[in-house]
């Protein structure tokens, strides 16, 4: 019997908040997840995914029985608690197989991998974006665009991981481009623009050049110095924290005329955040000296 008539996803399931620890989520929930009939609902049920299985069960889905040993071929090596690594090998693996078929069943595959119902699924599909080197940066960042405005925090971070380090290989270009976003209706688009270009980021690669030249990306800060939005105000606040590493007295110059040009509690939230390591290496100094 399907899992799907053995465990009705009921209104409780849907609206649960999540387990705090891998080991409290409820069986049902897991089988669920597994088989990719649920979107995970927080960080904790995200990272207690069993990529490999979910894959089995999604390649079963797209009748795609014939590949699954090719697919899964070199994966088990894989350690499952790495997601940073699992994700972006199963999406070249997933790239290998568009490669294979006619076009026509390498967008249906595609599209189906970029619209399904789990979000673990989904985060393979932005990663393949990222991954395909017959893409431009253009192209990329276009495709990668609904995958920064999904409704899923999982799906929108592995949105700009997954385009980072082509962002690094062409930062003039992608600056550019990203100009128009940070002047998006859409807050997640806003936000995507921001955390993608950010010096030093989280699980991610540095940008050396805007580590060294954080100047360059202003233009882009200053669209979003006042943002009324606190997710947009959260990455603002992280990328000056994050250039204060490198070049702490810019980020007071910059936080100075912010205060000085717009005296909102938007960026007084936003400067509050971008100096708290400053303030913190002030402090211990302070303290040291004492």
């Amino acid at each position: 019997m399907d899992l799907e008539k053995k465990i009705p996803i009921s209104a409780e399931i849907i609206q649960r908040k999540g387990a705090r620890k891998a080991a409290d989520i409820p069986e049902a929930v897991m089988q669920l997840l597994q088989r990719g009939r649920l979107q995970t609902a927080n960080l904790t049920e995200w990272l207690a995914i069993d990529h490999l299985k979910l894959l089995q069960h999604v390649l079963c889905e797209l009748e795609l029985h014939e590949e699954s040993d090719e697919m899964l071929s070199g994966l088990e090596r894989l350690n499952q608690k790495k997601i940073m690594s699992t994700i972006p090998a199963i999406a070249k693996k997933w790239l290998s197989l568009l490669d294979r078929v006619p076009e026509k069943e390498g967008f249906r595959i595609f599209h189906a991998l970029a619209c399904h119902r789990s979000d673990s699924v989904r985060c393979w599909a932005a990663y393949m974006i990222g991954l395909d080197e017959q893409l431009t940066i253009t192209q990329k960042l276009t495709g990668i665009r609904p995958f920064a405005a999904d409704s899923h925090f999982g799906v929108r971070e592995m949105a700009w991981m997954a385009v980072r380090e082509s962002i690094s290989n062409e930062l003039l270009q992608a600056l550019d481009i990203l100009h128009e976003w940070v002047r998006d209706e859409d807050s997640n688009i806003r936000r995507f623009a921001v955390e993608s270009l950010r010096p030093q980021g989280v699980w991610a690669k540095h940008l050396y050049v805007l580590k060294e030249q954080p100047q360059l990306a202003l233009p882009l800060l200053e669209e979003v110095k006042s943002d009324p939005v606190k997710y947009v105000q959260d990455s603002v606040g992280n990328w000056l924290n994050d250039a204060g590493k490198t070049n702490p007295d810019w980020v007071r110059r910059i936080c100075d005329a912010w205060l000085e040009a717009s005296d909102t509690k938007e960026t007084k939230r936003i400067v509050a955040r971008a100096t708290r390591s400053l303030l913190k290496e002030k402090i211990e100094g302070a303290a040291a000296l004492s």
